[in-house]
């Protein structure tokens, strides 16, 4: 398998760089690579945008003229990436522990709830990328003993705020929207405002962790 990267021409003025053929074993250090790859090509002011996302990054250009240096250029920063670093916050989000399909999941791996509330609050989570809707982080981090397949049947709306399990992965619900994750705790943190100036609360390479607490009596 080649460990070279692919790098395609989308449009006169944008690429996309793509990793997808990288062995999952090391799917953390991947993201970290390219997040220290956005970070570097965003401070040459060079580009409108960049969109990392799973084992990939699509780089919008400003000038279109510059693209086939670019195009040539990304592969030997791919080699030297890990000398930049990236910034990034860290997050702790109150978290509820009273999830739709908390039950559901205890009983799917006999544990206990408060053995799934541990499991799930004791790790230290990083963002790979946002998506699915404005937002929403796909979540690194999740004990293996939590691993649990997605819903058969998803569901039309899962409520603002809803923290889900789904396969290896957990992620947070930025709105009401349908999904097919199962729900175990809920969160009153606003993940994304349309009208602030950084709309998300999280980008790729933030880290988090879910911190239990009770809702006080009304």
């Amino acid at each position: 398998m080649s460990t070279l990267p692919s790098i395609k021409i989308l449009t006169n003025s944008s690429l996309l760089f793509d990793v997808s053929h990288y062995s999952e074993q090391h799917i953390l250090a991947t993201q970290k690579k390219l997040w220290a790859l956005s970070q570097y090509c965003k401070n040459t002011n060079e580009f409108i945008d960049l969109v990392p996302g799973m084992n990939s990054l699509t780089l919008y250009l400003k000038s279109a003229s510059n693209l086939h240096q670019w195009q040539n250029t990304l592969t030997k920063l791919w080699d030297e990436v890990d000398d930049y670093a990236f910034e990034s916050q860290h997050h702790k989000i109150d978290t509820y522990y009273q999830g739709e399909d908390l039950n559901y999941v205890a009983n799917y791996h006999k544990l206990t709830i408060d053995e799934i509330i541990n499991l799930h609050s004791k790790e230290i989570y990083h963002v790979l990328f946002l998506g699915f809707v404005p937002g929403f982080p796909y979540l690194h981090g999740l004990n293996s003993q939590l691993f649990t397949p997605r819903r058969d049947n998803p569901r039309v709306s899962v409520p603002k705020g809803a923290i889900a399990i789904g396969a290896d992965q957990t992620g947070i619900y930025p709105e009401n929207s349908p999904g097919g994750w199962h729900i175990i705790a809920h969160t009153d943190a606003c993940l994304f405002d349309a009208t602030a100036s950084n709309p998300c609360l999280f980008k790729p390479g933030d880290t988090l962790e879910f911190v239990p607490v009770k809702r006080s009596k009304q």
